[in-house]
């Protein structure tokens, strides 16, 4: 359980993006809600002094405009249609004073009301009261119930939140939209380059990205520049010291035939046989070590157009004479024909080193066939034996350089399989390994996969 935490934890405590978005939302989150907050506060204040200001309004009409007022004791109700905004106007009167208006809309108000506006209680009712002396003398105090007042001015006050309301979720999902936008220009270059093939080492080009990555991306295209320079002087040393290697080999080469031709014993004449085979394996192997140099090399790839069959028909040529000494039965399956964008001289490297280690490894009386098939927009090439196939968990590591199956009484370099890996990845392709037989768990068919 402790673990799965870990996992979850660890994506949001590394990203930065989710971190950016998270804290952004907090400071949005609290910007909004003490915003809010004093928007509150502020309406309600100016809602309640809009609403002295009415009382202020209603007192000066009286006095200004002369509008008759009730008798004292009374009150006159204004706005009665609109019972929650009423307003009520009363002259005050003295102590001793009966009321004459029995529907009264609140209690009497005292006459030793100051002038101004105050709040007052009465009869557990509070009001806000404005009390005026008029220019003829007359005193009148003009009231609002608080509770209406308060009511009004929170409904004000809250018609201030709901822009708050709608504008930050909006504003969330914004900010949101905006930082994956920002940061989906890095997740498509990260793609890239998990896309890229080991022999893909151009450098990365900074123009679409931020300025605060560049930097960074400056260091890696000085990075990749390093790795290939290393990699391009290794295949230099590589082919350099199997070119090196070919003169001695083949001085070696004469001084045994030479040496041949003199008289010598039977044992001499049977380590002399052994050391021209040791020679020719090792010609062998200079020559798939500079193969497999060349084919590594990105810069030697060439866009051209390579036909199947006839590379067939030019590595049965090559390889005829072996498959005949084991008494193999080997050809092509079919005559479809198609094109596959590749060079043909690699190509050509490819399906003989594959159908050379067929017929090494398949016993005398054998069989190999070639096929090529078409679907759609990929061309499909398949090399099957009756040989003892490969076990599925060496499958992987048969294609790493000088890697041979153990319990093999071929002789060989190992790396066959790996130049084979090289020109099929270079060119996109991808190769797969599956028994002939299932059942009897045995032969070996190597299907690569080309587009057309």
């Amino acid at each position: 359980m402790d673990g799965f935490q870990g996992r979850v934890k660890d994506p949001i405590q590394n990203s930065l993006q989710i971190r950016l978005s998270l804290w952004l939302s907090v400071v949005i989150v609290l910007i909004a809600i003490v915003a809010g907050t004093f928007a509150f506060f502020n309406a309600q204040g100016e809602a309640n002094e809009l609403q002295d200001q009415t009382l202020r309004q209603v007192g000066s009409l009286f006095d200004e405009h002369h509008l008759p007022l009730p008798p004292p004791g009374t009150r006159r109700v204004l706005s009665e249609e609109e019972e929650d905004a009423r307003v009520v106007v009363q002259q005050l009167k003295r102590h001793d004073a009966t009321p004459a208006d029995a529907d009264m809309a609140i209690p009497g108000l005292p006459d030793t009301l100051a002038d101004g506006l105050q709040t007052v209680t009465a009869e557990n009712e509070d009001y806000r009261v404005l009390v005026k002396t008029l220019s003829n003398g007359a005193r009148i105090a003009v009231s609002q119930e608080t509770d209406i007042r308060n009511e009004i001015a929170r409904a004000s006050a809250l018609r201030t939140l709901l822009p708050f309301l709608v504008l930050v979720p909006v504003l969330l999902v914004v900010v949101s939209v905006l930082v994956r936008h920002m940061f989906k220009l890095i997740a498509e270059l990260s793609r890239e380059i998990d896309q890229r093939e080991d022999h893909e080492l151009h450098p990365i080009t900074p123009e679409p990205l931020p300025t605060e990555i560049r930097p960074f991306l400056v260091a890696i295209n000085r990075l990749l520049g390093r790795v290939a320079q290393s990699m391009d002087a290794q295949r230099r040393f590589v082919a350099d010291a199997a070119h090196e290697l070919r003169s001695p080999l083949t001085a070696l080469s004469l001084q045994a035939e030479r040496l041949g031709s003199a008289p010598m014993s039977d044992m001499a004449q049977e380590r002399l046989t052994a050391l021209r085979g040791g020679i020719q394996r090792t010609r062998q192997l200079l020559d798939q070590l500079l193969t497999l140099a060349r084919v590594q090399d990105a810069a030697h790839a060439e866009a051209e157009s390579a036909s199947v069959q006839e590379v067939f028909r030019r590595v049965l040529e090559d390889l005829l004479p072996l498959a005949e000494a084991k008494n193999m039965d080997i050809g092509v399956v079919g005559q479809t024909e198609a094109l596959v964008r590749l060079h043909p001289a690699e190509l050509h490297i490819l399906i003989k080193n594959l159908v050379d280690n067929a017929i090494r490894y398949t016993p005398t009386g054998g069989r190999v066939d070639l096929s090529v098939q078409q679907q759609g927009s990929q061309v499909s090439v398949q090399i099957e034996d009756t040989g003892p196939g490969i076990p599925e968990h060496e499958r992987d590591r048969v294609f790493d350089p000088f890697y041979r199956v153990l319990g093999s009484d071929e002789t060989g370099s190992g790396l066959g399989l790996s130049i084979v890996h090289a020109i099929v990845t270079r060119a996109g392709a991808s190769i797969r390994l599956e028994e002939t037989d299932p059942v009897a768990h045995s032969g070996l068919r190597i299907c690569v996969v080309f587009q057309a």
